[in-house]
């Protein structure tokens, strides 16, 4: 009965999630083009799309806080703090007030949290849905992100040419509202709470947090394949991840010439494939070699990122950013299954919030990026992350082949 009521909250969780990922891509692109026209300067859009993952280095305490507490209460505190936020930007922009100051300033205080609602929802999942289910449960919901960055993108773009700034943070609040109402329909099942394995006795909770989360970096850091997964999710956020989360806005303006519906549509392109590579994995289910599969899209991932920085045409350049979306999508459900799968109920929260903080590895890399595009351009700077990526991905997979190649 418990399980089954598990499996019905996925119900509530899917929905919500779908309402805060649109709310998240329509943000991201509206912050994005208003700092690159009012700065004018790809350094100030990388630095905010930076900002939007700072909480990275939180992310392990909020998920041992998921452990601890629940997962639902974690979420439901995350999501009133977007809509408060959101609020916060409807006023300034209304009011004709709003500065990039608060641009960035409101941006940190976003992603001192943020990333830590797609660890929760990982490990949610993981708590609700039996094994046999989990690849095409985390498929769908990874379907919530990929398809709220195409209407996101297309519908925060429209408002925002269409009616300013301020207006379009009322739908964004109002997305944020209702994902908190149906948040509270999600289990309050606690992984604390479950009986021990061995002996069947009641789970005695950890009195200390940080012993909680220092007994899951020590499990990541001696479990091979876990600590191999974190190194090559470091490594994609590090240098592939930026092209999509926080460039495209240049390469819309700069290289494409378009303007703010422009930047909507590109970003739209690149979801549709993350979207289509999302549906494959919740449609055929866990790959037979599940590590193989990760790494052979992860290395197709990084050329794709080559590809892209030296093509000038937007029609082609469309067609390889739904390529990278492709590639992009099936790796990192499958990465994210993987590990899912491998980790003790225990430590699921711990693991994931851990896993989000190589996410850091982003903001690093949008941080370097700006930087080397003005000082060398784009398409040598893409070069240089592609090659990175491919290189380091291959030693790690050569020096962990026992965990992630001979498995």
């Amino acid at each position: 009965m418990l399980a089954a009521f598990r499996v019905r909250s996925f119900r509530f969780q899917w929905p919500a999630d779908l309402l805060t990922s649109w709310a998240f891509e329509m943000e991201t692109l509206i912050l994005g083009w208003y700092v690159l026209v009012e700065t004018d300067s790809v350094v100030s859009l990388a630095l905010i799309g930076s900002l939007h993952f700072l909480g990275t280095l939180v992310a392990p305490l909020i998920g041992v806080a998921g452990d601890r507490i629940g997962r639902r209460a974690v979420m439901c505190m995350m999501r009133t703090t977007y809509a408060g936020l959101a609020v916060a930007m409807m006023v300034f922009g209304l009011t004709d007030t709003l500065t990039p100051n608060h641009v960035f300033a409101i941006a940190f205080l976003a992603g001192l949290v943020r990333p830590s609602d797609i660890s929760m929802r990982n490990a949610l999942i993981g708590d609700s849905m039996p094994p046999g289910g989990l690849t095409n449960a985390m498929g769908l919901s990874r379907t919530t992100q990929d398809s709220a960055r195409v209407a996101g993108a297309l519908l925060g773009a429209g408002l925002l040419s269409t009616l300013g700034i301020g207006p379009s943070y009322i739908a964004i609040a109002g997305f944020y509202a209702a994902s908190l109402a149906l948040t509270f329909g999600v289990t309050r099942y606690r992984p604390g709470a479950e009986p021990n394995e061995a002996d069947g006795s009641p789970a005695k909770p950890v009195m200390s947090p940080w012993r909680d989360l220092l007994d899951g970096i020590v499990y990541c850091w001696q479990t091979p394949k876990v600590l191999a997964l974190m190194i090559l999710a470091f490594l994609v956020n590090l240098c592939g991840y930026p092209v999509t989360h926080g460039l495209l806005g240049y390469v819309a303006r700069d290289i494409y010439q378009l303007d703010a519906n422009g930047f909507g549509r590109i970003v739209a392109y690149f979801a549709v494939g993350a979207l289509a590579g999302s549906l494959t994995m919740a449609w055929l289910g866990t790959p037979r070699r599940p590590e193989r599969f990760t790494l052979m899209n992860i290395f197709a991932w990084f050329a794709l990122v080559i590809v892209f920085g030296f093509v000038t045409d937007e029609a082609i350049g469309c067609a390889v950013l739904v390529l990278i979306g492709v590639t992009q999508g099936v790796s990192m459900i499958s990465l994210a299954v993987t590990l899912l799968t491998t980790v003790a109920p225990r430590f699921r929260g711990c693991i994931m919030g851990v896993r989000m903080l190589v996410v850091y590895g982003l903001p690093v890399g949008l941080m370097a990026s700006g930087s080397i595009i003005e000082a060398i351009g784009f398409p040598a700077t893409l070069t240089i992350y592609g090659v990175t990526g491919i290189v380091l991905s291959m030693l790690v997979a050569i020096y962990y082949r026992a965990s992630l190649w001979h498995q």
